[in-house]
């Protein structure tokens, strides 16, 4: 049983989801209901749910603005359910944080299936690394239950995505993790570009007072991953820490 908003501005369609998701013989959910993007802010930022099931074509916000709005204060799944198919728009949005997507019509079995998936995911990700567990990789320290990190006791001001990032990393200190790895475990993606971790780890550096050019923390080996490491001066003597030679990446 899980906790799901729907955000559906079409009130027909609206409670035929609610009608379906309460009453499913398997396993019925909590349904609550919204039909415009601020609303749907309102509630996620108030009560604790498991996913949201998010419409593209709101009276009030485009779904697009509103999962953007969505990622920056929660981290809960978002199936995105519209009529719109552009395959170009289905990466974008799973890039801006989307973990999964349905184009109408869709049967409720459909739906209930990808909900499971995607709360499968979600909930062994949850596991990765025991909440209790401060991690520390040289003047770095990452407190995953309060979701803080510093740098050298001056606390670090992340994003969730950056946060999540960082902490990902830190739990395999020394170890290169695949960006197919980072886009599976931090973005909850099957599949997409590997801009978006460029783009995440350049923010990253620059909060912890480095570059690609000369990294102190973070490491990528091209074609291969990055790995998050003590700096050489720390004498943790965690490997080469350097990029193999292959040169940095963004």
């Amino acid at each position: 049983m899980a906790s799901v908003l729907v955000v559906e501005d079409d009130p027909f369609v609206r409670s035929a989801l609610i009608r379906h998701l309460t009453a499913l013989p398997a396993e019925s959910h909590t349904v609550r209901s919204v039909g415009t993007a601020l609303e749907a802010l309102r509630e996620v930022a108030h009560v604790r749910f498991d996913v949201v099931i998010l419409d593209l074509g709101l009276p009030d916000l485009d779904g697009a603005e509103a999962l953007k709005m969505l990622r920056g204060i929660t981290d809960v799944p978002v199936i995105i359910a519209t009529a719109r198919d552009d395959e170009a728009e289905i990466v974008r949005l799973l890039n801006a944080g989307a973990d999964d997507y349905l184009t109408k019509p869709f049967s409720v079995d459909h739906l209930s299936a990808r909900m499971a998936a995607v709360l499968r995911r979600a909930r062994a990700g949850t596991g990765e690394v025991p909440p209790s567990r401060v991690l520390r990789v040289g003047g770095l320290t990452v407190d995953p239950l309060r979701r803080q990190a510093e740098l050298d006791g001056a606390v670090l001001d992340l994003t969730r995505r950056e946060f999540d990032l960082l902490a990902y990393l830190a739990g395999r200190p020394g170890v290169v993790v695949p960006r197919r790895e980072l886009l599976a475990e931090v973005w909850r993606q099957a599949y997409g570009d590997d801009q978006t971790i460029d783009v995440h780890l350049s923010w990253l550096r620059r909060k912890l007072g480095e570059t690609a050019a000369r990294p102190r923390y973070l490491h990528t080996l091209r074609g291969v991953g990055v790995k998050l490491e003590p700096p050489r001066e720390a004498g943790a003597g965690a490997g080469t820490g350097a990029d193999g030679g292959a040169g940095p990446r963004p």
